[in-house]
């Protein structure tokens, strides 16, 4: 059914491109953007019958694409060869159009496809790993403590797949059904990875393993799968939780075994070298990943210097508020750490600090959400659902992160907060978190895209995506969040240094050969940050190489380009038709930004 589908686009699609050049010149300029659109809308589909489950997160498997309802992507090498193929016809396809034609958006919007499509093909053509086709998480390994459908899968069926009736949880089940076959391509996948010597770090399979365990257990004792489906469905007819728990006891934990048994037999063969310097072909791997993340050609050497280049600018701000405070002793990072540890800024531990981290979000995001208008003229919702991570997930998750939700808005964004202790945020760091999630960053940011092609909602630039939320955070200082408020500018200027800290760390554990205790211990005495954000941190960039690169490289170059419209535009230049700019091109890789920036200043000289 796909193949028959797929070449009935294909042949539609160039027939609708072969027809232009029989038009009269004014009509085919009219037309030329009705006939790309057509193409990018085949390839959005093309997509999404490869990843069902974000035509779910979009809110838009129904009707025609209601099979896609009860379906899970297939994780095996047969299923990332279809990924590849497919890219690239698609991409063969793109390229048979004459983008000079078209309109400025129509041509961002092919040049957005074809750029990642170009750079997932170079990812495929790696000997290992998981590649997203227009994604952020781009990982040697294919298992490890925050990648793999054992985190994704449950996680996506708990909160992205509802259940308003007995068809949903039908479908709930047919995907739950599907679920031992996920994690058994991937146990293929990671089997042939470690025969090719590619094995990860002691110390992250190490806590992978012990959240496999815990997703074992879980399975076993009709925990969150069945616990799910059991808490949406009393007033539906029907036996789901039974139905559910017989496929979690009899399928899902025995897949998990195996997975557990692999890793363990991989552990025995572990080194605790963190970096891709120590994996076969790493050096490559590392490359690609570097570029695919920042959707630049910097080289190791040049993220990593400018990492401290950025970092001293900023210090150096802090060091002046720091001092008016009266933390004027030790370095930046020490007076940081210190203010750290002052009882004024800390949560409670256990359930009472995580009630009090919640409300403290909400009310920021209330506060921030009532000076949007003044930083944009186009506006959007901001649906946002503030969640905590599921706390199998959390040792080996990040602090938080965060995305939009479905185009319909029947699924909220999603704000996710890692809870696991209590001691990972404080009062002055966590305002600028929100900002950076939620409003005005990744679930604000996303909701635009919503008004683009399908595609365009699909593909994503870590760069961009990142950078935006970067931008977020300082749009949110400049518009007066903490005029009143020293302490958490400081939180704000550490979250923009510890950006900054991830070029070094990154660079320094991938291509310098720095171990993971150097990181962590670098790392906490550069920016104040504490062990247990820190350790979490370095441990991430083990296993996504490059990513989080993208963050204070995007986020420079936005500032780069802004920077530029100003000079070029003097008193025509407006900030909020700046941002406009910014979010209503759509996630685009840095050099297509820069073009959607041409053509805001051409629009503004006219």
């Amino acid at each position: 059914m796909t193949t028959e589908f797929s070449r009935r686009d294909m042949l539609a699609g160039t027939t609708a491109i072969g027809a232009l050049a029989m038009l009269p010149a004014g009509a085919r300029a009219q037309s030329g953007d009705a006939a790309a659109n057509a193409l990018l809308d085949t390839i959005a589909e093309n997509l999404l019958r490869l990843n069902p489950e974000s035509a779910t997160s979009l809110g838009i498997d129904k009707g025609a694409r209601a099979a896609l309802h009860s379906q899970l992507m297939d994780r095996s090498q047969a299923g990332q060869q279809r990924i590849a193929d497919q890219a690239r016809a698609d991409l063969a396809r793109l390229d048979s159009i004459d983008a000079a034609a078209l309109s400025h958006g129509t041509r961002t919007s092919i040049d957005v496809v074809r750029s990642a499509f170009r750079l997932a093909l170079d990812g495929f053509a790696q000997p290992y790993g998981d590649v997203a086709v227009g994604g952020w998480r781009n990982t040697p390994y294919v298992v490890i403590q925050n990648v793999g459908a054992y985190l994704d899968t449950p996680r996506f069926l708990d909160s992205e797949h509802q259940i308003a009736g007995a068809g949903d949880a039908e479908a709930y089940i047919a995907r739950l059904e599907s679920y031992p076959n996920q994690l058994d391509g991937e146990l293929a996948r990671l089997k042939a990875a470690g025969a090719n010597g590619l094995i990860a770090p002691s110390f992250l399979i190490d806590k992978a393993l012990g959240q496999l365990r815990l997703a074992a257990k879980g399975a076993r004792e009709g925990g969150g799968l069945v616990a799910s489906i059991e808490r949406r469905t009393g007033s539906i007819p029907g036996d789901w939780a039974a139905r559910a728990r017989r496929i979690a006891v009899e399928r899902v934990a025995p897949a998990l075994d195996r997975q557990i048994a692999e890793l363990t037999a991989q552990r025995a063969r572990a080194t605790a070298d963190a970096g891709m310097w120590a994996r076969p072909e790493g050096d490559a791997f590392y490359a690609w990943s570097l570029r695919a993340a920042t959707t630049t050609r910097m080289t190791p050497e040049e993220v990593h210097q400018m990492g401290l280049d950025e970092l001293r600018t900023l210090q150096g701000e802090m060091d002046g508020i720091l001092r008016g405070l009266g933390y004027s002793k030790g370095s930046v990072g020490e007076r940081m750490t210190a203010l750290g540890k002052d009882p004024r800024f800390l949560f409670p531990e256990g359930d009472p600090g995580r009630a009090e981290i919640m409300a403290f979000i909400q009310q920021h995001l209330a506060t921030i959400r009532a000076r949007m208008p003044q930083a944009f003229n186009t506006l959007v919702r901001g649906n946002v659902e503030v969640k905590r991570l599921p706390p199998e997930e959390e040792p080996g998750a990040p602090g938080a992160y965060g995305g939009p939700g479905s185009i319909d808005g029947t699924v909220p964004g999603k704000f996710w907060i890692n809870l696991h202790t209590t001691g990972l945020h404080n009062r002055y760091s966590l305002p600028t978190l929100t900002h950076h999630e939620a409003i005005p960053g990744h679930v604000w940011q996303g909701e635009y895209a919503y008004k683009l092609p399908l595609i365009r909602s699909i593909l994503a630039f870590n760069a961009y995506s990142e950078g935006w939320a970067l931008y977020a955070e300082q749009l949110a200082a400049e518009l007066g969040v903490y005029a009143d408020d020293p302490v958490g500018r400081l939180g704000y200027l550490q979250s923009i240094a510890f950006r900054a800290c991830r070029l070094v760390v990154d660079t320094g554990l991938h291509a310098k050969r720095w171990t993971r205790e150097q990181a962590v211990k670098w790392f906490s005495e550069t920016n104040g940050s504490s062990i247990d954000e820190v350790s979490s941190e370095v441990d991430r960039y083990c296993s996504w190489p490059g990513q989080a690169c993208g963050y204070k490289v995007g986020h420079s170059e936005i500032n780069r380009q802004r920077r530029r419209a100003e000079a070029a535009l003097g008193k025509a230049y407006d900030f909020k038709a700046f941002n406009d700019t910014v979010v209503l091109g759509g996630n685009v890789p840095l050099d297509v930004l820069a073009t959607n920036v041409d053509a805001y200043i051409k629009d503004k000289r006219s």
